[in-house]
């Protein structure tokens, strides 16, 4: 019985370790940015989703705006990833990067933002940098990106 209850500490001390080096190597890096002109598209991994290909595991809407000129729209956009404990990394005139990191072992995640303003949508990517399963994250961010955009935009037409 002892053996038994120290294989299993031994894993799970193992599994602690594997998931704090997991946490340290993701905050090394960037995120990807664009690609001849376009978000990246995302790995073969379920830990990303991105609204500029038609890859339906790991496709997401793109978002749509109509009023808000781009001088208008940016703030917005800054304070909702703000809002959200993102921390904006990259900042040109039609793209914006921002990290987020996960409360127990620090994870990095990209969220980046390709504004087309000739079709007024914003292209979303949100990927984990490391690790294969995100358990969803990533697809909630994107919602709860959209619905609090959404929300803001509304209130100001």
């Amino acid at each position: 019985m002892k053996t038994v209850i120290l294989i299993i500490a031994g894993l799970a001390v193992a599994a602690l370790v594997g998931f704090m080096v997991l946490g340290i190597l993701s905050r090394s890096g960037e995120p990807i940015g664009l690609v001849e002109g376009k978000l990246a598209p995302c790995p073969e991994k379920p830990n990303c989703v991105c609204s500029e290909f038609d890859d339906l595991a790991h496709f997401t809407q793109p978002i749509t705006f109509s009023s808000s000129s781009i001088e208008e729209l940016l703030p917005v956009l800054k304070a909702i990833i703000q809002d959200m404990d993102g921390a904006l990394v990259i900042e040109d005139d039609y793209y914006l990067a921002a990290t987020f990191s996960s409360a127990l072992f620090g994870f990095v995640d990209d969220l980046e933002i390709r504004i087309d303003e000739t079709k007024r949508t914003l292209h979303v990517r949100s990927a984990s940098r490391v690790g294969y399963s995100d358990a969803g994250v990533n697809g909630k961010r994107v919602e709860q990106f959209r619905s609090t955009l959404n929300a803001t935009l509304s209130a100001k037409e």
